[in-house]
C-alpha cells in the first residue's frame, strides 16, 4: 500500500486545501552544492518564478534552458493556528524528475518520478500561526534506472547535458500545483469502485480505506443533488435504480461522498465526481457499457508556449474545445500521466483516455523513432541496472493507478511506449509490469503498450501481454515518404496482413501515425513537410484503417506541435501536430473533422 494518499486535495466540512501556486524564489545550482551551502535554510538570490510551470522557457539564456542538474525553489507558507491537532501536508502535483522537500531547514521527504503526486507530512515540523520556509530541491537528470529513460553527459567545460531516449523536450521543475492541506488524524485515505450494470439498475461496489476504526457511511447524489443511493460500512455496494450511465461525449457525473462519523459527530468527509460505466475488451471489440466503441482522437503532450509542460488551465480548456470541434472522442496521455485536472475535464466532457505511465525511452537510442525503422535492436532489458528500473517502473504504475483509478474517463492503462521487445529479456520484465497493473486495478481495465516500428509480428516477443494491440506506425513518413508513398502503403498492408494472420482476436488501435508539417508550408504538387502532403498521407492511412475490421481506433500523432531537443531532424520541435503549438488548425484538421464527425461511435462494431 502507498505510504501517502493520492486523493485530489479539496476543502470539505473537515478538510482544508490552500493553493500555494504563484511566484516562488528560484535558483540554479550549477555546482550541485546547494545542501553544502545551506540552501535548505534559504536559497540564494532574488529571482522568482511561477509555479506551476517548467522553468526552461522563461529565460533568455540558452544555458538556463538547457540546464541539467539541481534547481531550487523556496516559498514562505503560513500554517494557521487552528490546524493544530490535524494532519498537515504539503502536496506536490509533480516535481520532475525527483525532489527533496525541506521545511524550516529540515528534510521532510524525497520522491522520484516526475509526473505523479506526493505528500510531505509537516504535522510535527510546522510552526503554527506562523510562516514556514518551504524549500524544494528538484533534479532533472536522466538515467536508465528511472522513467522516462535517457542519459546525462558532461560536456568538456563541465556542464551537464540531458540526452533523452525520447522525442520530447526534458521540461522540468514544479510543473503542477502545490497545496497546503489539513485533514483530521482519522481520515479517508483511499477508495476503490467497481461497477455492474443490469438493465436500468447499476450496482457500485466500494472499498474504503481510512486511518482509523470509526463508522463509515457513503452516499451517492445525482446531478440534481438528490440522493440516489446510500450505505454503511467500509465495504459494500450501492444499488442505483434508473441509473444514468456515463457515455462517450455524453457524460453524467454523480457525487460519491464518504463520511467517517462518531455517533452524530462528523470526523471526516471526502467527495469525488464519478461516472457509472463498465469497460472491457471482448474479442476484437472495446466495449463501454457493453456496447462497442471506436476510438477517434490523439496522442497528446502537456506542452505549450512559455510554461512548457506546466499545467495551464486555459490551454486545457482550448484543447478540449478543439477536440470537440474536430469530432474526437479519445486521447492517450503520451508519454506520462497528465495533470489531474485534465482527467476531471475528460470525465466531465465524456472523453475516453488511455492513461500512460512515463515508461518511454526503453530503447537505447537518442533517435529511437528513426533507428527502430531500420530494424535496430538494443537488448535494453539485459542491463545490470534493469532490476532497479523495474522497481521504479512498478512504483510509478502503483502511483498512477492509485491516483486515476476512479476516473470514468480512464478506459485502459498503457504501461510502456515504444520499448525494445526484440529480445527475450523483455518477457519477464513485461510479465511483472502487466501483472502489477492487473493486481492493483479493481476494475481490471484493459492493459496495453505502444509497439515501436521494429516490433512487428515475427520480431516482437511481448505483444501477447496486451489486451489491446497498440501500434505506432509511420509508413509514408519515416518509411518510404514522399513520392514513395504508394510503396509505403504496400508495406503497411503487408504488416497488417501479418498481424491478421495471427488470429489474435484482439482490438488494434493506432496510437501513433502522422507526418511532420509546417503550418506555413504549401506546395503544389506536394512535398514532404507541406500541408498538402500531410493530407495525402492521411488519406492513404485512413484507407488502410478502413480495410481491416480488427482496427478499432485511430489516435493521430500529434494533437499539436510540441517542443523537442534541438537537432537536424526537428525544426524547433516536432511538427506532426494537427494544430499548431498555438492551437490553430492546419489543413489536416479539416480533413479529420470531415472524417471523424461522420464515423459512428460503433464503427466496425
Amino acid at each position: 500500500m502507498l505510504e501517502y494518499s493520492m486523493l485530489y486535495p479539496k476543502a470539505t466540512q473537515t478538510r482544508r486545501a490552500i493553493s500555494l501556486d504563484g511566484m516562488w524564489k528560484f535558483c540554479l545550482d550549477k555546482e550541485g552544492t546547494g545542501e553544502e551551502k545551506h540552501f535548505p535554510d534559504g536559497i540564494l538570490g532574488k529571482d522568482v518564478i511561477p509555479v506551476p510551470a517548467s522553468f526552461q522557457d522563461f529565460y533568455t539564456e540558452k544555458e538556463t534552458r538547457e540546464f541539467t542538474g539541481d534547481v531550487w525553489y523556496e516559498k514562505e507558507v503560513f500554517v494557521p493556528e487552528e490546524w493544530k491537532g490535524k494532519k498537515v501536508f504539503l502536496r506536490f502535483g509533480a516535481a520532475t524528475h525527483r525532489a527533496a522537500v525541506f521545511v524550516n531547514g529540515r528534510k521532510i521527504t524525497e520522491h522520484e518520478g516526475g509526473f505523479l503526486p506526493f505528500l510531505a507530512d509537516i504535522t510535527e515540523t510546522a510552526c503554527y500561526n506562523a510562516f514556514n520556509k518551504v524549500v524544494v530541491k528538484v533534479n532533472n537528470e536522466l538515467t536508465v534506472t528511472n522513467i522516462p529513460c535517457g542519459e546525462t553527459i558532461t560536456l568538456p567545460d563541465g556542464r551537464k547535458m540531458s540526452k533523452p531516449y525520447f522525442d520530447f523536450f526534458n521540461y522540468s521543475g514544479l510543473q503542477r500545483s502545490v497545496y497546503l492541506i489539513a485533514v483530521p488524524t482519522e481520515y479517508v485515505f483511499d477508495f476503490d469502485l467497481t461497477y455492474q450494470i443490469s438493465g436500468r439498475t447499476a450496482e457500485i461496489s466500494y472499498d474504503i480505506q481510512t486511518t482509523g476504526g470509526h463508522d463509515v457511511s457513503v452516499s451517492l447524489l445525482d446531478e440534481d443533488g438528490k440522493e440516489a443511493a446510500s450505505a454503511k460500512g467500509k465495504h459494500g455496494a450501492l444499488e442505483v435504480k434508473d441509473a444514468h450511465l456515463w457515455q462517450v461525449r455524453n457524460a453524467y457525473l454523480y457525487r460519491f461522498i464518504v463520511r467517517i462519523s462518531d455517533g452524530g459527530n462528523l470526523i471526516d468527509e471526502y467527495e469525488q465526481e464519478i461516472g457509472i460505466r463498465t469497460v472491457e475488451v471482448k474479442g476484437a471489440s472495446i466495449l463501454l457499457n457493453g456496447s462497442p466503441v471506436y476510438l477517434k482522437g490523439f496522442g497528446k503532450h502537456e506542452d505549450s508556449d512559455i510554461v512548457g509542460r506546466g499545467f495551464h488551465i486555459g490551454v486545457m480548456k482550448r484543447d478540449f474545445e478543439l477536440m470537440k470541434w474536430i469530432g474526437a472522442n479519445s486521447f492517450r496521455t503520451a508519454h506520462y500521466p497528465y495533470s489531474e485536472e485534465i482527467y476531471q475535464m475528460a470525465d466531465r466532457e465524456g472523453f475516453l483516455v488511455i492513461d500512460e505511465v512515463a515508461a518511454v525511452g526503453l530503447f537505447e537510442s537518442l533517435m529511437n523513432f528513426m533507428e527502430a525503422n531500420t530494424g535496430k535492436k538494443t537488448a535494453f532489458f539485459e542491463k545490470e541496472t534493469t532490476p532497479v528500473l523495474l522497481k521504479a517502473h512498478k512504483k510509478a504504475i502503483e502511483e498512477m493507478i492509485a491516483r486515476d483509478k476512479n476516473h470514468p474517463c480512464v478506459i485502459a492503462w498503457s504501461l510502456l511506449n515504444e520499448p525494445d521487445t526484440s529480445n527475450e529479456a523483455a518477457v519477464p520484465y513485461f510479465k511483472e509490469v502487466f501483472g502489477i497493473a492487473h493486481e492493483l486495478d479493481k476494475q481490471k481495465r484493459p492493459r496495453t503498450f505502444a509497439l515501436i516500428m521494429n516490433s512487428v509480428p515475427d520480431v516482437c516477443k511481448c505483444y501477447q501481454f496486451s489486451d489491446i494491440i497498440a501500434l505506432n506506425r509511420y509508413y509514408g513518413w519515416y518509411v518510404k515518404g514522399g513520392y514513395e508513398i504508394s510503396e509505403a502503403e504496400q508495406l503497411f498492408r503487408k504488416e497488417l496482413d501479418a498481424w491478421k494472420a495471427l488470429n489474435l482476436d484482439k482490438p488494434f488501435v493506432f496510437t501513433e501515425y502522422g507526418a511532420d508539417t509546417l503550418g506555413t508550408e504549401h506546395k503544389l504538387p506536394s512535398v514532404m513537410w507541406s500541408q498538402e502532403y500531410q493530407d495525402e498521407y492521411l488519406k492513404m492511412t485512413n484507407e488502410v484503417f478502413d480495410s481491416y475490421a480488427f482496427i478499432k481506433g485511430e489516435q493521430i500523432w500529434n494533437f499539436a506541435d510540441f517542443q523537442t531537443t534541438e537537432g537536424i531532424l526537428r525544426v524547433n520541435g516536432n511538427k506532426k501536430g494537427v494544430f499548431t503549438r498555438q492551437r490553430q488548425p492546419k489543413d489536416a484538421a479539416y480533413l479529420l473533422k470531415k472524417r471523424w464527425t461522420k464515423l459512428p461511435l460503433d464503427y466496425k462494431g
